[in-house]
């Protein structure tokens, strides 16, 4: 796996500001999607981890886009137990059981998923404000958008599709109301998710969430804060080698 190089990982990793050459910084970049269960758990747990870290202050954290699903149809009401029944032909019982996985996993790190609730959704326009909160605010605006758009898809079945819901999500979690609309109205930002998702196609993640620690120590899957800790750690050291995979 290639995570150096001029290619389209510099384009998405040069749209945040970096500090990894400041001593003892690290600086982490992660591929998630706003609708996977497994990237909310993995961001919640990366958090944990760099609390955890010797040098906490010194951890930069950049959201990169990655859409599971970018044929998802826009606003259709579906919830993500029927849209799984239909995919894994069982009925929703089997579905509530797949969906049931990351969401008691995810407790005992305080993250409330309602299976139940949750809308079927597309994520591209939610991407483009997760993009926004970055370059309005940095990584901790752009941090707490994803975070309130992670909230309201799994716990609050919002539809995140939905160009009201996002222009109101998107000012509770601190985004100016008129850049969102503007944002909403045109393709602003579009060019950054599909850059984003080009890296992610030349770097060879198929599927997530991914973390890339200081361009060296990659590591895919919604691992413990202990083990996203060993990345964190490992950036530190200045390894250069890619980590276990799975959840």
């Amino acid at each position: 796996m290639n995570v150096g190089g001029r290619t389209n990982l510099d384009v998405a990793m040069n749209q945040a500001t970096s500090n990894a050459a400041t001593s003892n910084a690290v600086e982490i970049d992660v591929w998630a999607d706003v609708v996977c269960p497994w990237c909310y758990l993995g961001k919640r747990r990366l958090e944990l981890a760099i609390a955890e870290s010797a040098h906490p202050a010194e951890v930069t954290v950049t959201y990169h886009a990655y859409e599971l699903d970018p044929k998802a149809a826009h606003s259709t009401g579906e919830t993500v137990l029927a849209w799984l029944a239909q995919r894994y032909r069982t009925d929703l019982d089997g579905a509530r059981e797949i969906a049931e996985r990351p969401a008691v996993m995810g407790r005992p790190d305080g993250v409330h998923i309602d299976v139940d609730k949750q809308l079927r959704a597309n994520s591209f326009d939610a991407h483009r404000l997760v993009a926004l909160g970055l370059a309005q605010g940095g990584p901790a605006l752009q941090a707490a958008v994803l975070e309130r758009f992670y909230s309201a898809h799994f716990s609050e079945g919002k539809a995140i599709d939905d160009v009201e819901t996002l222009q109101r999500l998107g000012a509770e979690a601190g985004l100016d109301g008129r850049r969102v609309s503007a944002v909403l109205a045109g393709d602003e930002f579009a060019d950054h998710v599909r850059a984003d998702e080009a890296a992610a196609t030349d770097i060879g993640i198929t599927g997530v969430p991914f973390f890339i620690a200081n361009r060296r120590v990659a590591l895919s899957g919604a691992h413990t804060p202990e083990v996203i800790g060993q990345l964190i750690e490992s950036a530190l050291n200045g390894d250069h080698e890619s980590m276990s995979a799975g959840a």
